[in-house]
């Protein structure tokens, strides 16, 4: 298995975690979309794409995300199934909130994938600022036209007596 192609969108506001993401296609057939690349405590790495967990609410089963108080549908308090962890520094806690979609099994493929888009991520950042391109600054505005602004009435001469 090969990486064919990496492309990365910088994410705008280089203050935050989330510097970028990324698409990676595999053998010219296989592509993952929204993976991310994170600068953290111990440097820049790659997360894959997930989703965030839900559990059913016990009065209407509507699906809440997981560690929520009350019930996005209905209202009613939810069961607090684990106490919540304090913040200990690291990202326990959010993780244990987001499943993956997609992830390498192996440790020397997460290793390959991580190197071919964090070397793509380095060479996307040293392009011309103004051409690094962002999912939102990628799709170009249709130009807007006014509407035709047309008379629905003809204008009699009404004479009014009072």
């Amino acid at each position: 298995m090969d990486i064919t192609e990496v492309k990365v969108f910088m994410k705008e506001g280089q203050d935050k975690k989330l510097k970028a993401y990324a698409t990676v296609t595999f053998d010219n057939c296989f592509v993952v979309r929204n993976v991310k690349v994170i600068e953290g405590n111990k440097g820049m790495f790659v997360a894959m794409p997930s989703r965030k967990m839900k559990d059913p609410c016990p009065k209407c089963n509507f699906r809440n995300t997981v560690r929520s108080k009350f019930c996005n549908q209905c209202g009613s308090s939810l069961p607090h199934s684990e106490p919540r962890p304090i913040h200990t520094g690291d990202d326990a806690a959010r993780q244990s909130e987001h499943k993956d979609i997609a992830h390498p099994i192996t440790a020397e493929c997460r290793d390959y994938i991580q190197k071919k888009v964090l070397e793509a991520y380095e060479s996307e950042k040293t392009k011309d600022p103004s051409l690094v391109s962002s999912p939102s600054s990628s799709r170009q505005p249709l130009p807007v036209k006014a509407p035709e602004r047309r008379s629905e009435y003809v204008e009699e001469d009404n004479d009014i007596e009072l």
